[in-house]
C-alpha cells in the first residue's frame, strides 16, 4: 500500500492531507474522500483510509484546520472548529479543497467520488452533500445532523447514509428530526440507522479516554456501521 502526505490549498489555507492507495493496482477506481473528528487529521482518520485502500478505494483523508494540526483536549479542539462551524460557507469550501484535491489523483476517478466523515468529519461530509458536491454517496459516522443552511429541493446529487448512536446524548433528538425532516423536503436520497447502545464517536477505540458520559466505543457497532458503508459503496458505485 502507498501512503504519502498530500499539501493542498483552502485560499491562504495550507493543508496537510493523507493519501492511501493500493499502488499495485492499475487503473482508475473510485475515490474516498475521509474527514476526520474535530481533534484533527490523526491515526483514526488515517486508518480508516488505509482501510479504504485496502477494499481497492484511492482514500484521502481531509485536513480540516492546516498544517496537519492536531490537538489532544476537546477544548482545543473546540476552539479550532468553532470557526469552521460559524460559517457554512467556511465549512464547504474547505471540504471541497478537499475534495478536489482527491478529484485530481491520477488514481482516482473524478466520476465516482464518495466522502465519509467521524463526528465534525461527518457533519463535513453532510454539507458537502447539502453543497450540491459532485459526490455519488456520502456516510456520516456520529455526525452533527444540523446545519444553519438546509438543503434545497433537487439540490443534493449524492445518496446520503447516516450512521447514528441511539445513546449519542452530543445528537438531541430535535437534531435528529429535524433531519429527517429537511431530507425529506430536499426529495434526498438518504438512509438514517440508529445503533442501539452507541455513544457519540462509536467508531474510535480510543474515544472512552474522553471521559463524557455520551462519548465511547462499541466494537459491535463499529463494524456494523462499516459493513453497513462497504454494501453502500457497492450500490453506489456499481457499474
Amino acid at each position: 500500500m502507498k501512503t504519502e502526505t498530500i499539501e493542498y490549498k483552502d485560499g491562504d489555507v495550507t493543508l496537510r492531507g493523507y493519501l492511501a492507495y493500493d499502488e499495485k493496482k492499475s487503473g482508475k477506481r473510485p475515490g474516498v474522500l475521509v474527514m476526520p473528528e474535530a481533534f484533527g487529521l490523526g491515526e483514526h482518520a488515517k486508518k480508516r483510509a488505509e482501510r479504504l485502500a485496502e477494499l481497492g478505494y484511492v482514500a484521502f483523508a481531509g485536513d480540516p484546520y492546516g498544517d496537519g494540526i492536531e490537538v489532544s483536549t476537546l477544548p482545543e479542539a473546540m476552539k479550532l472548529a468553532t470557526p469552521l462551524f460559524t460559517d457554512p460557507v467556511v465549512l464547504r469550501k474547505r471540504g471541497r479543497a478537499a475534495l478536489d484535491r482527491l478529484s485530481s489523483m491520477p488514481q482516482a476517478d473524478p466520476a465516482r467520488l464518495a466522502a465519509i466523515g467521524f463526528c465534525m468529519g461527518g457533519t463535513f461530509s453532510l454539507e458537502l452533500a447539502r453543497d450540491g458536491a459532485p459526490l455519488k454517496g456520502i456516510v456520516s459516522f456520529h455526525g452533527g445532523l444540523q446545519t444553519q443552511r438546509p438543503a434545497e429541493a433537487g439540490k443534493v446529487k449524492a445518496k446520503i447514509l447516516a450512521c447514528h448512536g441511539a445513546d449519542d446524548t452530543l445528537i438531541p433528538v430535535e437534531q435528529v428530526s429535524a433531519f429527517e425532516a429537511e431530507m425529506k423536503k430536499a426529495g434526498a436520497d438518504w438512509q438514517l440507522i440508529v445503533y442501539g447502545g452507541a455513544k457519540h464517536s462509536f467508531t474510535n477505540p480510543s474515544s472512552d479516554s474522553v471521559g463524557m458520559p455520551g462519548i465511547g466505543y462499541n466494537k459491535l457497532v463499529d463494524a456494523r456501521s462499516w459493513k453497513a458503508m462497504t454494501d453502500f459503496f457497492e450500490e453506489i458505485f456499481a457499474a
